[in-house]
């Protein structure tokens, strides 16, 4: 299971190396990935959300809050579409303060707990265990970076599930042929019974070749970083246009990561049979 580090706890004001506060990486399939993150600063609502009032199903009041009722605490129905952002009342943003949403995720946990429904309605119970599911479902999207790039581009309708591109980056393909021809050899030499000292320079060789695509994946990760920067601050700014070309390079980014990350899970398959 793959595990992702927020951060380190630090004593008294000590403060984090400024790389360290944009960059923490986790360990996926033996490649080192980055995730962005905001730290200590809540977001606000902007041009893509706006703040809607309600009013409450049970007792005819002002539902403000969007889960719950401020008046009668009665749950609330969500509206028809709420996306996982609008959800955590978060704006359609990629650089999140994790603190602020797991904080979020908690408060709504406890909420929603079943011991808080056991004298509720049928309908209210069956309301909590669906919201529960969507708390869980919303939660463990945004608090993975590349899945929340992924989301926020199928929200935006620019990447459906099944149609990524499999295709070999153009500046890679001399690489990617050359690795191939190796992993074919390998396959060969364990066919053909061929000598251990070959066999070991073979695999070294697809060791290296191997790490060297790590090194490639964090770099397109940190491209993926950037491009998150710039899809922000169009959103900000108010400029569509300029939020469908940074939406177009992520798209194209995450494209060339899948193939790479694919292509290192691949090698690593092959050296450990």
């Amino acid at each position: 299971m793959r595990q992702l580090v927020y951060g380190v706890a630090r004593k008294g004001n000590e403060k984090a190396p400024a790389e360290a506060t944009e960059r923490h990486a986790w360990l996926a399939g033996g490649a080192a990935n980055h995730f962005f993150f905001v730290r200590g600063r809540r977001n606000g609502m902007n041009a893509t959300q706006t703040q809607t009032t309600a009013t409450c199903w049970k007792c005819g009041k002002a539902a403000e809050d969007g889960h719950f009722c401020g008046s009668c605490g009665a749950i609330q129905r969500l509206p028809r579409g709420t996306d996982h952002f609008q959800f955590f009342g978060l704006p359609r943003k990629l650089w999140i303060a994790m603190d602020d949403l797991e904080r979020r995720y908690h408060q709504l946990s406890w909420k929603l707990h079943p011991d808080n429904f056991a004298r509720a309605t049928e309908q209210e119970q069956e309301m909590s265990l669906e919201r529960g599911s969507q708390l869980n479902d919303a939660y463990r999207v945004l608090r993975d970076p590349v899945a929340r790039v992924e989301y926020l581009l199928a929200l935006e309708g620019m990447r459906k599930e099944g149609t990524t591109k499999q295709q070999a980056p153009p500046e890679l393909l001399e690489e990617v042929f050359e690795l191939n021809e190796s992993l074919d050899e390998l396959r060969s030499s364990r066919e053909g019974n061929q000598h251990a000292a070959e066999m070991s320079a073979l695999r070294r060789r697809l060791e290296e070749a191997a790490r060297a695509f790590e090194e490639k994946l964090t770099e397109v990760d940190e491209q993926l970083m950037a491009g998150a920067r710039e899809w922000d601050a169009t959103v900000d700014a108010g400029n569509a246009a300029a939020g469908r070309a940074a939406l177009g390079k992520m798209n194209e980014i995450l494209n060339r990561r899948s193939y790479i990350r694919n292509l290192v899970r691949g090698v690593n398959e092959e050296l450990g049979k």
